[in-house]
Formats: structure tokens, sequence, C-alpha cells
């Protein structure tokens, strides 16, 4: 049973990261189940995507187990019929038996999954990390704006690092963007340090500025130095000072922090780019050991991501 909503010329709005769309290279879904209405607490944002696969398997999630059997069993409904379904769940829903352990209530939108060359659309743009758009409702997932469509949804690429540094900290920092599942390239004048980090996307030995000149570097990504020795500090914080990276920071005490400032204005970077600089970093203040310090910059980075457009 499903519960169908009016459709709005004017669609809600929401943003998310590419990875709640978790398409694979590859492989054709049979049905694609989105989160496109939010009343109270929810686990999951709306815009978050559960993929359910020829096998019967699913890729994401939409609760925290709750519904997400009952969501991919309307899945292959939908893989069967073609036929999009508007579901309801917790406050308000027809389904008494399956309750919301939150309080808040849902709305779903299951639908057949794009056309193949709609589906490559995204899944290059995905790859090459640009933004985009894509318009829901009972039509499918759309790439152009609809009368029709319940969600107007903005997809970010996900944040991405680099990881600038010498050391136990560098390769603490980096052996936990990557773990959580994050592109985490190591910049490192240390073989060693370079050595250490295998879990990095990729390792780069720093040489000179033309080491790092050629890293890819976007909207999305974080640029974050961790040096005892502050020498390579200036030329580095240049070049991510006059990107567009949505956060850029170095580790260092609040003396340090000064001094920094200081080689930076004297190789004439004024003060509107240093605003941009933060230091000392991390949420957690004064952190003592190598894996403190990484989960206290990584809570900032991943704070200040979630504000990014």
């Amino acid at each position: 049973m499903s519960m169908e909503r009016p459709s709005s010329p004017h669609p809600k709005t929401a943003q998310v990261r590419a990875c709640e769309i978790p398409l694979v290279a590859g492989r054709t879904p049979v049905a694609m189940a989105f989160i496109i209405g939010v009343e109270g607490p929810s686990y999951r944002p709306p815009g978050a995507c559960m993929i359910v696969w020829d096998d019967g398997h699913r890729t994401g999630t939409l609760s925290s187990g709750c519904i997400d059997q009952d969501i991919a069993a309307h899945a292959e409904a939908v893989a069967e019929t073609g036929k999009a379904k508007c579901l309801r769940y917790g406050l308000g829903s027809p389904f008494l038996d399956l309750v919301l352990p939150c309080g808040g209530g849902l709305d779903i939108l299951v639908v057949p999954p794009p056309k193949a060359e709609h589906l490559q659309n995204i899944l290059a743009d995905v790859a090459a990390r640009r933004s985009f758009f894509l318009w829901l409702g009972l039509e499918g997932v759309l790439n152009e704006p609809s009368a029709s469509a319940k969600l107007a949804l903005t997809v970010l690429p996900d944040p991405r690092f680099l990881v600038f540094g010498k050391g136990p900290e560098a390769v603490a920092f980096t052996a936990m963007a990557a773990g959580a599942g994050y592109d985490t390239v190591l910049a490192s004048p240390d073989e060693e340090t370079l050595q250490r980090a295998p879990s990095a996307s990729r390792r780069v030995h720093l040489t000179g500025p033309s080491s790092f000149t050629s890293l890819d570097l976007d909207a999305q990504t974080a640029g974050v130095l961790f040096f005892h020795d502050h020498d390579m500090e200036t030329v580095i914080l240049q070049w991510l000072l006059a990107s567009n990276a949505f956060y850029i920071g170095a580790q260092g005490s609040h003396r340090a922090a000064a001094r920094r400032l200081e080689r930076l204005r004297a190789a004439g970077l004024g003060e509107d780019a240093l605003q941009r600089l933060h230091g000392p970093i991390g949420v957690i203040p004064s952190a003592r050991d190598a894996r403190t310090l990484a989960a206290s910059v990584l809570a900032e980075i991943l704070g200040l991501a979630t504000t990014v457009q």
C-alpha cells in the first residue's frame, strides 16, 4: 500500500553529498528509494538514497534498520510494475505495525532507476567531482526541473583531503580520514612518513613547489598541514590560500600560528586571505598525542563541511 502526496509546482529542496547516492559503476539498480520529507527527528537526511539491485541486495540506508526491509519490498514491486510509489512511515503512516523509534515521520519516494544515459551522467559527475541536480517525483529521477517534482536535490562532491606534513600527526590524520572513506592524499618530504600511510589514496613525495601544484584541488577540498619544522609552510599555504579550498589549516601553538601569519604577510598575502587560515587547528585545545589531534582536526573540518554549498 502506498500513500500518494499531491504534486507541487514548488518542490522542497535539499542538499546531500555524493556518498548519499550510492550508485556503482557497471551495475544497474532495479529501484531507488529516497527520503523526500522529514517530520520531526530523523536518523537520515532528506535526499538520502537506498539502491536495490537485481540480486535483492541493497546499498544505503534510510533508517536505523526499522523500515529498510519494508522499503525494499516496495522497491521490488516498483521494479516489476515500473510505477513509482510514495510511502509514509511514522507519524501519520498507514503502516501501524512499523514504528520509527525516533518518533518522527518520513516520506519515502521509490522509483525505477534513471534511463541508462542519465545514470551514466550521474556516475560521470560523481567521478569528476562535479555538483549536479536531481528532481525527484512520480516521474522518476529527472535531470531537469519538473512541476510534478516532490524534491529538488543538490548533490555535492564528498569532502576530500590534501594532507601535507611529516611525522606521526600527518600519518594519524591520513589514516583516520582515509579510514572514514574520504579521498585523502598525503604529500610529504619524508619517505618514511609516506611509507607509514598505505591507506592514502595517493602519496606524493614533496621536493618543491612543482610537487604539489599538480595536485587536484576544488571547493570541496580541505588542505591541512602537519609540520614541526615550518620552513616549507609558506609556499604551500600561499598555494592553498590562492585556491577555493573550503578549509585551510596548519598545526602549531598560538605562538607558532602568530609567527606563521607574519611570514605570510612578509610574503605578500593580505589580511582577507589570512582570515581563511585556521590555526591552532582542532576542536580539542592543546591535543597532546597524534591520534587525539587527528580526531580533533577531522571533527573541525567535517563540521565546516556541512556548511559548504
